[in-house]
This record gives C-alpha cells, structure tokens and sequence, in this order.
C-alpha cells in the first residue's frame, strides 16, 4: 500500500510509457507533416472533446469500481482483524473460567489456548499466501504440529483445512472439560465470520471487475491518443505556433493515461504489489496481538513503512 504523498516521476511515467510513446509518434507525425506542407490533415475539435468526454464516463466508472473493490478487500481484512481477536478473547476466558471444575487440567488448558491462537495466526498467514499466489507455507510449520503441516500439504483448500484444525479442536475441548456448556457457539460464531470473509475475500481475487470496461477503456484512450493531434493542430496553425502540439498533446495524453492506470492498478488488490492491501503488515498485527494475549514476550516486530510503502 502507498502512503507517501508524493511520487517519482520517472516511476510515474513508467506506468504510462506505451500509451506515451504512441502519444509521442503520433504527435511528431502530425507535426512533420504540418512541417510539410501538407494541411489537410486536421480534424474538428468536436470529434475530440466527444471522444474524451465518453472516455472519461468509461474511466470514471472502472475507477470508481476499482476502489471500491479495494476498500471491500481493506474492509474484509479489518474483520478478519477483529474477529481473530475476539476469537483469541474467547478462547482464553472461555478456558480460564472453568479452572474451578474438578476435571480441570492447567496444563491441558494452557496447551489449548495456545494451540488455538496458533492456528488462528496461522490461517490469516495462510490466507495471505492463498490470496497472493504464493507458495511460502514453511512459514505455517511453527504455528502447526508436525503431522498437522504434513497434512496441509496435501490439501488444496489449505485455509480451509486450517479451520477445520481450530473446529476439531473445539470440539475436543468440549469433550475433555477444557470448554463446557455453550462455549462452543460462541467460538463457532467467530469461526464463521472468518470464513464469511474468506469468500469474500475469494470472491474479489476471483472476480475480476467487468473485462468490456477495461477493453473499451483501452480502446477508447488509445483512439484519443491518435486522434488528439489531429484535433489540436488545426487552432496551433491559427494561431502560428504549431510546435507547442507537442508538449499539449503529450500532457493532456499523460492526464488521460495516468488517471485510467489508477484505476487499472486498484482492480486486484491481493497481487502483492505496491498498491495492494498490505496483507503482510495486517497478518503481523494479528500475531502480535494474539501471542501478546498469551503472555509471550518473543513477539514479531511491527511492519514498518519502506520507502513510502508498507506491505
């Protein structure tokens, strides 16, 4: 995720560079031709300001959309957040509350609490790995007993299974007299929200936003790009100052570029890229605050900001 203010403009330009270049040929190319002596080559500036003005609802539309699926994908991690803290939450109290019963094992409680915890680190880290494309799961053996990780290597749906670890477990503690009563429901409740959001989460990476917006959006800003000197240089001409149709021409294309790349960037915002949601800073959060509930000193430092990003 970016929070710098400012950007490098050569870094900048580097994400327009095709659509620049063919604003530059084009421009040139009119201009030599001016240069020849050959004037029947200018448009209307109505076809232009059409053209531009259907664009901008094409791009204004994929923009709006685009940010709106990356708050959905920031909104659905700031759940996750929580509701794995309130599942850590329950899970100590729950435990802790039921130390005056007769079948009460501190040791078998302590082992739970913790167990559960590591599992919910580990499923948020796993469904990092899982939205990004990444194949990283060495990272889960910590959090997971031996023949647990060996079993999730096998599986497909490794978040999935992951949470299937926590209910089994559940249930076990239910049956042991490490939980009783209605306990179950509760941490069910929160199990539940997690894997809500984990389809949501899926749903955004799988569903890509409409492809006839993003073809036409090209489509249309490369036809403005070819067509928007011919439109420009016939008022130059008039006004006998026909080399500045290279620097407009290149800064209205550049406007026009810039602001549909915005949007093409925001579109998938589980890519591991720099405008993404920064799913590694979100996972250490839950780490830290989940081992910090069981007491642990030995703690991940927080994700700092890297050069104006934070991943």
């Amino acid at each position: 995720m970016i929070v710098k203010r400012n950007f490098n403009p050569i870094k900048v330009i580097q994400y327009v560079k095709a659509e620049m270049l063919v604003s530059l040929m084009m421009t040139i190319g009119v201009y030599w031709l001016h240069n020849q002596q050959i004037t029947r080559i200018a448009l209307p500036f109505s076809i232009i300001a059409i053209l531009g003005s259907a664009l901008a609802i094409f791009i204004a539309f994929r923009n709006n959309n685009a940010y709106n699926r990356w708050w959905e994908a920031r909104t659905l991690w700031g759940g996750i957040i929580n509701s794995a803290r309130v599942l850590g939450r329950l899970t100590i109290t729950f435990t802790d509350s039921h130390a005056h019963q007769p079948n009460y094992d501190k040791n078998r409680s302590e082992a739970f609490k913790t167990e559960i915890l590591y599992k919910t680190i580990g499923w948020a880290h796993a469904l990092r790995l899982h939205l990004r494309g990444e194949n990283n799961w060495i990272i889960l053996r910590p959090l997971l007993k031996e023949e647990e990780f060996n079993s999730l290597e096998r599986h497909q749906n490794k978040v999935n299974f992951i949470q299937m670890l926590i209910g089994k477990k559940i249930y076990e503690a239910m049956a042991n007299g490490t939980l009783g009563g209605f306990d179950s429901f509760q941490l069910e409740g929160q199990l539940l929200a997690l894997a809500n959001y984990q389809r949501g989460c899926e749903r955004i990476k799988n569903t890509p936003l409409l492809r006839q917006y993003d073809y036409f959006t090209r489509l249309f800003l490369y036809a403005f790009i070819i067509l928007l000197p011919f439109s420009l240089i016939g008022d130059f001409i008039k006004m006998e100052t026909s080399y500045l149709i290279i620097p407009t021409s290149l800064t209205i294309s550049f406007v026009f570029a810039i602001i549909s790349k915005v949007g093409e960037v925001n579109e998938d915002p589980f890519e591991n890229k720099i405008t993404d949601v920064p799913l590694s800073s979100l996972c250490i959060t839950i780490e830290r605050d989940l081992k910090e509930m069981l007491g642990e000193k030995d703690i991940p430092d927080k994700v700092e900001v890297v050069d104006g990003y934070i991943y």
